[in-house]
């Protein structure tokens, strides 16, 4: 996927544009540095439209340097409901929404990089026999409820999960240790790079440092105290975190006369 000079992998902005902001000040501008975004860029944070548009903008004028991920929100059933729609609509019109809408369902949805790591937002699918599959997986298309594509978006590792277990989310599976291990083993992989759920440090391990998840948008919503992080590969697929830290909580001391 890249070209020589490693690479850096951030997720799930959600709107927080600041914060995308941060994140190449700390990595390099495009083309200082290569990038891959593991999708989620739209939703909850106020600036969808700025961050969604300084992305695709950076994948046209480095088209060999940028590339982004298509994550579960990139989808017009999810993006109508957690604040994309209300955004374009509020600041634009609904056709801008539609004109994205056109543009996410192209985006591709998994990456490999020098055919050790795989990137996707969500997570493994039992559907997936081989790496081809995801190739072929056909393009415009929307996100269907069930099978490979949903899962490869939905999907999540599961601590106390054997095999494939139930999705509290409602969507896709969870997924065990041993799904992550028999899958690396069978198509000679080392890692498992994805997204999709908040982690207190911006990035987490499982099933012994096979699969990370990586989480980019620290303060979540302005509700949780994680920090957001990147992950950076370097030519020799050694990989390393850099972290944003969560802004610290305001607290406000009330004056008191009384000694």
């Amino acid at each position: 996927v890249f070209p020589d000079g490693g690479s850096s992998i951030c997720s799930d902005i959600h709107g927080q544009y600041s914060d995308l902001l941060r994140l190449f000040e700390y990595g390099g501008f495009p083309p200082e540095a290569n990038y891959l975004f593991l999708g989620d860029y739209v939703d909850r944070g106020k600036q969808s439209l700025e961050t969604i548009c300084l992305l695709l903008a950076y994948k046209i004028k480095y088209p060999e340097n940028f590339f982004l991920l298509r994550g579960n929100h990139e989808c017009a059933s999810i993006n109508r409901i957690y604040g994309f729609y209300d955004e374009c609509k509020r600041r634009f019109n609904v056709r801008l929404w539609k004109v994205f809408t056109d543009c996410f369902n192209c985006l591709p949805v998994a990456a490999l990089i020098d055919d050790k790591i795989l990137c996707m937002h969500g997570g493994l699918s039992p559907d997936l026999g081989h790496l081809d599959e995801i190739k072929n997986l056909p393009r415009p298309t929307d996100v269907p409820d069930t099978g490979l594509l949903c899962d490869l978006l939905w999907s999540d590792p599961g601590k106390d999960v054997q095999g494939w277990g139930m999705n509290d989310r409602g969507v896709s599976y969870t997924f065990g240790h041993d799904k992550v291990t028999e899958f690396l083993l069978k198509h000679d992989l080392d890692l498992i790079c994805r997204a999709h759920q908040v982690v207190e440090d911006g990035y987490e391990f499982f099933a012994d440092r096979q699969l990370v998840t990586i989480f980019s948008a620290p303060n979540y919503c302005g509700e949780f105290d994680n920090a957001g992080a990147m992950m950076s590969v370097d030519e020799t697929l050694m990989c390393s975190f850099q972290i944003l830290k969560p802004a610290e909580r305001k607290i406000k001391f009330m004056a008191s006369n009384k000694m």
